[in-house]
């Protein structure tokens, strides 16, 4: 059996340390097979943001390998977002969307952040041609018998929803992941755990999405998954400081709006007036 630790949403600048120490003490103790982290390691791309989140991966004595998220593209200078967006990974770039073997299956990674959309939102996800070719090669070349967990940041659909703009390209994605036989998909986003089977024309494909790490909680305690691989089953337990079991930390569906809840209309931060460490959000 191999255990592997699927963690999201960290948040560095507004994360919660309480669960970030004892996320660190379960792993040190426990030793997981591996750690998947799925995007927003910060809150604001900020350099003192990265060099947090860069040590604190660092010091995972496990292999690890950790996605984009669409916090950790840089937020205020547009000339890096666009000429060198993962310049701020660079001390930990070995770990940085990488194929993760573990033992019967491999990690994965599928990019779902960008530069720049053609709409004003940019949070949301987006699966380019470019990104799932490279995604579907790195499958098509496993070793026979050697199963695919594919790790993103956005989930790829919204499942039990009518919103259809979540992650565009999603649907095709999922579509050719399932003919692939794909084990599972792991993202993060929504800051709330999820375990979902969603259909294709291809049959087919769980989806499970990790909660979070910080203070932006949405309707759960931070948290993080403990998948337990058996063959071609996985098992997933939602651990969290709070011992809410499992089935009451997995929310029905993935919204279509997915961000930590607010007074309607107020911002994250003023604009032109971000503070040194952003207010939580409950």
């Amino acid at each position: 059996m191999t255990r592997l630790f699927h963690i999201s949403d960290i948040h560095f600048g507004l994360e919660d340390r309480r669960a970030l120490d004892w996320v660190a003490q379960c792993i040190a103790r426990e030793k997981p097979d591996a750690v998947a982290i799925t995007g927003d390691l910060t809150m604001r791309a900020r350099h003192r943001e990265f060099t947090a989140a860069c040590h604190w991966i660092k010091a995972l004595d496990v292999p690890v390998t950790v996605e984009v998220g669409n916090h950790d593209l840089p937020y205020f200078n547009l000339i890096e977002r666009f000429v060198d967006p993962y310049r701020r990974f660079r001390s930990i770039e070995g770990v940085l969307e990488r194929e993760l073997p573990i033992p019967g299956a491999k990690i994965v990674p599928l990019k779902t952040t960008a530069r720049a959309q053609l709409r004003l939102n940019w949070s949301k996800g987006t699966v380019g041609k470019a990104a799932l070719a490279q995604t579907l090669a790195a499958i098509d070349a496993l070793p026979q018998g050697t199963r695919a967990i594919v790790a993103c940041h956005h989930p790829l659909v919204e499942a039990g929803t009518r919103g259809k703009a979540l992650t565009r390209g999603g649907n095709h994605a999922l579509a050719e992941l399932a003919s692939r036989n794909v084990l599972a998909v792991l993202s993060g986003h929504v800051h709330d755990a999820f375990d979902l089977i969603h259909p294709t024309p291809n049959g087919p494909v769980r989806m499970i999405g990790a909660g979070t790490l910080s203070q932006r909680v949405r309707s759960t305690p931070p948290s993080f998954n403990e998948l337990t691989l058996d063959g071609d089953h996985i098992t997933v337990r939602v651990r969290n400081l709070e011992h809410v079991p499992t089935r009451d930390m997995l929310i029905d569906d993935v919204p279509e709006n997915a961000l930590p809840p607010r007074t309607e209309g107020e911002p994250v931060a003023p604009v032109a007036a971000v503070p040194a460490v952003d207010p939580p959000i409950h």
